[in-house]
């Protein structure tokens, strides 16, 4: 049975790895319970690295190029499996493949609103998202911390862990550019920057490169941007309250008068019955100087210069 065993048994000559698509990190080439030839050719192409992994040990790392597998190529696997000088049989180990192309326009955001330290503002809860790239570049640390022993190791697989360090360090990022936030919009490219390097050696712990990062947008929840318009507003008068004070009425008169107009209507028609169309409103009564209780004849349905004495109730 032995002697069966030997004859069925191929003997892999050749190891390479072609990609056959985008997203693939990791890839272990497909044994079988085969053994590799010595002397047999390994090809790794340019964007690519290959590690041997003996016994669960990591072994040889290859970069680039091609090459024939021997005792002087493979010296880790020789130390490790004890082999002689002499030795030129084949032999059993696991080869894993890595791509170390740039892995492009992976996303990052905040779910929620993240709190800052500003030193204008104080605390602030602010919303940012942009993309970010990044590469193997230690195959050796990325098959221990990260992909293991699995046949196929992806980009998907990853993100949600990537996307979490980079919003882990977004206050620090913040915090080490000075940038106040009402500047940030401004210095985006400063922002990304200390992001990056905010990022980068808990990258570098999964053997991975940060090799960029972009800011596309940084905002305020809807709450604090009212509140952030109103001191801008401020700010364009010169910090007089009595100037700001006439500027937001003067951006309240048309919402005012658009809504209270159709108030005075229909306090006229409860009043004066559904025929009654000549209630005014704000903005041809109040706005002039007109209330309830005082006779303005044509601008109310006043019935003959009656006085009204109520006020409509807003609906």
């Amino acid at each position: 049975m032995a002697l069966m065993d030997f004859i069925k048994k191929q003997f892999i000559d050749i190891l390479e790895w072609t990609e056959s698509g985008d997203g693939t990190l990791a890839w272990r080439y497909p044994m079988a319970g085969n053994e590799i030839q010595y002397g047999g050719s390994l090809t790794v192409r340019e964007s690519q690295m290959a590690v041997f992994v003996n016994e669960g040990k990591v072994a040889d790392v290859f970069g680039p190029g091609m090459y024939k597998l021997t005792t002087q190529t493979i010296p880790v696997l020789t130390y490790l499996k004890n082999w002689d000088k002499l030795f030129q049989s084949p032999f059993k180990s696991d080869v894993y493949f890595f791509s170390t192309r740039q892995q492009l326009d992976r996303r990052w955001g905040t779910t929620q609103p993240v709190t800052i330290r500003d030193k204008d503002f104080g605390a602030v809860r602010l919303r940012a998202f942009g993309n970010y790239a990044y590469r193997i570049a230690d195959p050796k640390a990325f098959h221990i911390a990260v992909s293991g022993t699995r046949d196929r190791y992806t980009v998907d697989d990853l993100d949600g862990q990537l996307r979490a360090l980079m919003l882990q360090h977004i206050s620090d990022a913040v915090a080490s550019s000075g940038i106040p936030f009402l500047d940030l919009a401004a210095n985006q490219i400063e922002f990304a920057n200390q992001l990056k390097a905010a990022n980068a050696e808990e990258f570098a712990k999964l053997g991975l490169a940060l090799e960029s990062v972009t800011v596309q947008n940084v905002s305020l929840p809807e709450e604090l941007q009212k509140i952030l318009d109103q001191k801008i507003g401020m700010g364009m008068v010169g910090g007089d309250m009595g100037k700001f004070m006439q500027y937001q009425t003067a951006q309240a008169i048309p919402k005012f008068a658009k809504g209270g107009g159709r108030r005075w209507q229909r306090h006229c028609r409860r009043r004066h019955g559904p025929g009654c169309r000549r209630g005014a409103g704000p903005g041809d009564g109040a706005a002039a100087g007109w209330w309830p209780g005082r006779v303005e004849p044509g601008r109310c349905c006043s019935r003959g210069g009656r006085r009204s004495t109520s006020r409509p109730e807003a609906r």
